[in-house]
Order: structure tokens, then C-alpha cells, then sequence
């Protein structure tokens, strides 16, 4: 089953390895803007409204254990709860997210049942873990002209 709609769990030696915290604050106000408009301020996966988020993808190559920038996507709330699967379950633990309003999103994004979710969940779980055991290296790819020199020397 081709789902419109995936898990992407960030490996946890990459938390906080990313776009948004390397360039000042302003810098990613005006990038998140831009993608929104690319966007046409529309979730790119379920064409949802505001608000909306700019999410980082990333392709992890599992042999080099690098993690590299390829771009960016506007998605709704409860589409990038769904990339970011691990932190909704965290927040749903803590009452601050309805974690069954995820798992229906998900379900009638990609038309789909519970079974195909949960077996999708699985399986990005199981890849999760196997990704922690190793140390990444973030590349920014085309877009590491992007950061502040300084901060490049930083990382």
C-alpha cells in the first residue's frame, strides 16, 4: 500500500540537528513564510489550511549513517504530528494532544485501517531503533550555504 502520508521518527543522535536552529530566528521566519506560499498556504500532503508548520525532510542513509537536508514541506498540525509520531505519543501522555485525532488523520489521509497504521507505526519504530545505536552526521546539503559561517565552524 503507497500511503500519501508516513512516519518519519528523527533518530535520536539527530534531535535537534537541524535547519531551524543554525540560522537566526528571523532567517527561519522568513523561510517557513516562503514555503508556505510554495505551498499555497495548504498542507503539501492533505491540503489543509493554517496553521500551518514547516517541516524539514530528511533522507537517512543507513549505510553512511548520514542524515541530509533534500527540503522543506508546509503540512498542518495533524500531519506533522504524524511525521513526529514518538513526540505526539509523548504529548498525548502528558494531555496535551488527543492521540487518537493523530491516528484518524492518519487513517483518512491514506484511506486506509487502523491495521495499516499500526503496521506502519511498527515498522518505523523498529527502523527508529535500529538508527539510535549509531552517531549521524547532519548534512544540510544545498542548503548549508544558507547558515551563518560561524555557526558552519560550530558544527
Amino acid at each position: 500500500m503507497q500511503l500519501r502520508l508516513t512516519i518519519e521518527l528523527v533518530p535520536r543522535p539527530c534531535w535537534y540537528s537541524n535547519m531551524r536552529n543554525v540560522v537566526p530566528r528571523s532567517f527561519w521566519d522568513a523561510l517557513r513564510k516562503q514555503v508556505y506560499a510554495q505551498y499555497n498556504y495548504q498542507c503539501g500532503v492533505c491540503q489543509a489550511g493554517r496553521p500551518l508548520h514547516c517541516h524539514e525532510i530528511w533522507h537517512y542513509d543507513d549505510d553512511t549513517h548520514i542524515q541530509l537536508l533534500q527540503g522543506f514541506i508546509a503540512l498542518c498540525e495533524w500531519c506533522h504530528h504524524i511525521k513526529h509520531l514518538g513526540l505526539a505519543g509523548i504529548l498525548a501522555k502528558e494531555g496535551k494532544l488527543d492521540y487518537h485525532r493523530v491516528v484518524v488523520h492518519f487513517l483518512t489521509v491514506n484511506d486506509c485501517h487502523l491495521e495499516d497504521f499500526e503496521s506502519h507505526r511498527q515498522q518505523a519504530f523498529a527502523q527508529w531503533r535500529t538508527r539510535n545505536y549509531y552517531e549521524w552526521k547532519t548534512d544540510l546539503g544545498a542548503h548549508s550555504n544558507l547558515v551563518p559561517h560561524s555557526k558552519r565552524e560550530e558544527g
